[in-house]
């Protein structure tokens, strides 16, 4: 089965720390990265879509970062 999760923080190093974590524990990248302005704290927001083939069926409880 194949997980998705779409990570998402401010423009800043921890958005890349965030992504290269996810894919050391072997997500995959899936498409191109986004960003987008938040008007409201006046931001920069960023986001990469990564997916994981897992062996298990899915549940919503699950928690996906821990996958």
């Amino acid at each position: 089965m194949k997980l998705y999760r779409l990570l998402t923080e401010d423009d800043t190093p921890a958005f890349c720390h965030k992504v290269s974590l996810a894919l050391s524990k072997g997500w995959d990248l899936h498409g191109t990265p986004t960003m987008a302005f938040d008007a409201a704290r006046g931001v920069m927001r960023c986001g990469q879509a990564v997916v994981k083939d897992v062996p298990h069926d899915y549940h919503p409880e699950m928690k996906l970062g821990e996958q």
